[in-house]
């Protein structure tokens, strides 16, 4: 009879298990967008790259994993740096399996919520939105392309594969301050047995949200996108000790996991 608490054996059997995602469809879609608009959003120590006001949108169809049952995700990220290093801090990552937002948001602190994704692929053709509290916030279709640019490729394979940035967070029970201080963490994400990678043209709309503002992000100048089928293996987090992270200077910061109801 199962249990709410685990034996040894099976903890020690559960131990070392990789995070892997088997076989994922995913489409990475780049643009720019309004430098000031990257440098109001990204906390300190996360600065803006100079010339590079990069959003980066990935919406993926997860068939098996290591960890859960098949499901839909989508992210949100704009291109910073740390430290010389540069990589995407993460807005916005909505999904449509409960455990698996449960892991992301408490073992690797992302701004996961519960949505309703679509994502239909055939014959080279996909569509896609996400909807959440009755707005759909984006939407995309996309035509996978014979032709390769081996520029744009590089490009695109330098933008989306840099680390993950992500702040986690606790806040307090009783409503003052945090419980866990807000901590920067940077996480990679590993791809093997790539099954196809080409160049798709992709038109997106952002529609208004108030609680998930993707449209904030607008497009001033695409810069192209990518259909890829692969294996992914999510890498251990790093914690920027270094970084320390102003707790009160963090609040205005602190809503993306959060639907805001407020008047």
């Amino acid at each position: 009879m199962n249990s709410y608490t685990k034996t040894m054996e099976q903890l020690q059997s559960a131990q070392g298990h990789k995070t892997v995602f088997y076989g994922a469809q995913m489409l990475n879609i780049v643009w720019e967008t309004k430098p000031e608009v990257i440098a109001k959003l990204l906390p300190a120590p996360l600065k803006p790259v100079e010339g590079k006001p990069l959003v980066s949108v990935f919406i993926a169809n997860y068939p098996k994993t290591s960890f859960a049952p098949p499901y839909k995700e989508a992210g949100l990220f704009i291109m910073a740096e740390c430290d010389g290093v540069v990589g995407r801090y993460c807005l916005s990552m909505p999904i449509t399996d409960g455990m698996a937002m449960a892991m992301g948001r408490e073992v690797c602190g992302l701004p996961k919520k519960m949505a309703d994704i679509e994502l239909d692929i055939q014959d080279g053709k996909l569509s896609g939105s996400i909807s959440r509290n009755g707005y759909k916030f984006f939407s995309m279709s996309s035509d996978v392309l014979q032709k390769s640019d081996d520029a744009l490729m590089k490009e695109l394979k330098d933008d989306v594969e840099c680390p993950m940035y992500n702040v986690m967070y606790v806040k307090a029970a009783n409503g003052s301050g945090y419980l866990l201080e807000p901590t920067l963490i940077r996480q990679g994400l590993s791809s093997a047995d790539i099954k196809e990678n080409k160049l798709a043209e992709t038109k997106v709309e952002l529609l208004d949200s108030p609680h998930d503002p993707w449209a904030e992000l607008e497009v001033v100048k695409m810069v192209g996108s990518q259909y890829i089928v692969s294996t992914n293996t999510l890498e251990a987090g790093e914690i920027l000790h270094s970084n320390k992270i102003n707790p009160m200077s963090f609040v205005p910061f602190s809503f993306n996991k959060w639907d805001w109801w407020g008047k």
